[in-house]
């Protein structure tokens, strides 16, 4: 009996959250492999050299801070000098700039005579040459001990920054994936959405030039603009949905078409050229009004709640996972499949349209380009996420954790450098165990 548990305890673990364990497994292992000691910066980096000089320096000691030119080491500097100076320390001076800056600044010190008990610096201005056999150079600094902040073991791959970046750049995959995982969960398939992203992109960015005023746009026009590029490609998802629902032309071939039609009408709308817009639109691709957290996300979640709900209490979930499971029951059961199916690519193409704009904002410009290889990458998540090639099944939540893996298995091949090439062969072997785990669930995992 314990086997048997310990069998279904796996079974269902395999069958419901392989994504999430791989997620964390990947997460893991670049945690490890990337654990670097690190240095605290800004302010708190000030305020830490601070107490070390006050509590192993007498008052009235003199001190030299030198870091680099930077708003970070600026900070430092600034958190530093006011506690030194208020705790009695005298700060000879401070400077900002490269090794000849920090030179000038000892020959000053050795010209005086002035004594300098401490350098108060960082471990890349420690490293400097400049600081080699200080008192050998500058007798008067024989007995100058370096202050610098402690250092501490942690990830890269952990990073504030670096998991942020993360987040910012799934965002596009992750909204457009959604609309994929109706399609396919519908039991179709829907290869132009990279293509309608580039569209998208362009029209917003034309419409904004041409036709909104351009740099004088107003909030309501950058709204307008961006309305009718979604609209516009939630046109082109009806027409090729409308041929595989009710002509029943194979979703692929239609969908393999859509995509050369809209990289063509993104070629010719923009000449070829990327067309800059103004800056005011960066508010949703790089804005972060909710407590520091980019709107593009905040965006992000709330469309895949919204999903979520649409697809676990809604009528249109139930009849879209019947659809997907056996058109014919649900065509007996009284399903409007045709209806069905077409709701699912006009919002897949709507939400593409919006993955569009998102860029527009995020680089203020649209160019035919934007959008390569998306259909991919949107195509990767949805089934690394669980979503059934074959249809009827898939959760938006495993969208979610797909998209999320893809990101973070990119993010670590960036981190150890790896080159886009070898990237876009790590994709595809990742599409194709996706596939091959599909196919084994659904030959031996019960439902």
């Amino acid at each position: 009996m314990t086997q048997r548990r310990i069998r279904l305890l796996f079974v269902v673990l395999l069958r419901d959250y392989a994504t999430l364990l791989a997620l964390l497994v990947v997460c893991a292992a670049l945690s490890v492999i990337t654990l670097d000691e690190q240095y605290p910066t800004g302010a708190a980096a000030g305020r830490q050299v601070a107490g070390m000089l006050t509590s192993q320096l007498p008052r009235g000691a003199s001190v030299l801070i030198v870091l680099r030119d930077t708003r970070e080491d600026r900070a430092l500097a600034e958190a530093l000098r006011a506690d030194a100076e208020q705790a009695g320390l005298a700060v000879f001076d401070t400077v900002h700039g490269q090794p000849a800056d920090a030179r000038r600044a000892l020959e000053a010190v050795a010209s005086s005579g002035q004594a300098i008990d401490a350098i108060a610096c960082i471990e890349e201005t420690r490293r400097w040459a400049v600081f080699n056999r200080l008192g050998e150079k500058y007798p008067p600094l024989a007995q100058t001990r370096f202050f610098q902040p402690r250092g501490y073991w942690w990830p890269n791959f952990l990073k504030a920054g670096n998991l942020l970046n993360i987040v910012n750049q799934i965002v596009v995959t992750a909204i457009v994936a959604i609309g994929l995982t109706l399609v396919i969960i519908g039991g179709g398939i829907d290869l132009s959405v990279g293509s309608l992203i580039a569209l998208s992109a362009v029209l917003t960015a034309r419409l904004i030039r041409d036709y909104a005023g351009g740099d004088a746009v107003s909030a309501v026009g950058l709204v307008l603009c961006s309305l009718a590029a979604i609209g516009i490609c939630a046109a082109i998802g009806a027409v090729t949905g409308g041929l595989v629902a009710y002509i029943r032309i194979q979703p692929f071939i239609v969908t393999l078409a859509g995509m050369s039609i809209a990289k063509g009408l993104a070629q010719i709308a923009s000449n070829g050229d990327t067309i800059t817009v103004s800056h005011k639109i960066n508010w949703l691709g790089r804005g972060a009004d909710l407590w520091g957290i980019p709107n593009a996300v905040v965006l992000m979640g709330l469309l895949y709640l919204a999903a979520h709900l649409a697809l676990s209490q809604t009528v249109f979930g139930r009849h879209l996972y019947a659809v997907g499971g056996n058109e014919k029951a649900a065509w007996l059961c009284g399903i409007a499949v045709q209806r069905i199916r077409l709701a699912t690519y006009v919002l897949s193409a709507a939400l593409a349209g919006l993955g569009g704009v998102i860029m527009t904002s995020t680089f203020a410009s649209g160019a035919h380009t934007y959008g390569l290889g998306y259909e991919l990458r949107v195509i990767a998540a949805v089934v690394v996420g669980g979503t059934s090639l074959a249809g009827g099944e898939g959760r938006m939540i495993g969208t979610l954790l797909g998209a999320l893996l893809i990101g973070v298995v990119q993010n670590g091949m960036n981190l150890f450098g790896v080159s886009s090439q070898w990237q876009d062969v790590v994709l595809g072997v990742v599409i194709l165990l996706a596939a091959i785990l599909d196919r084994a669930k659904a030959a031996w995992l019960p439902r």
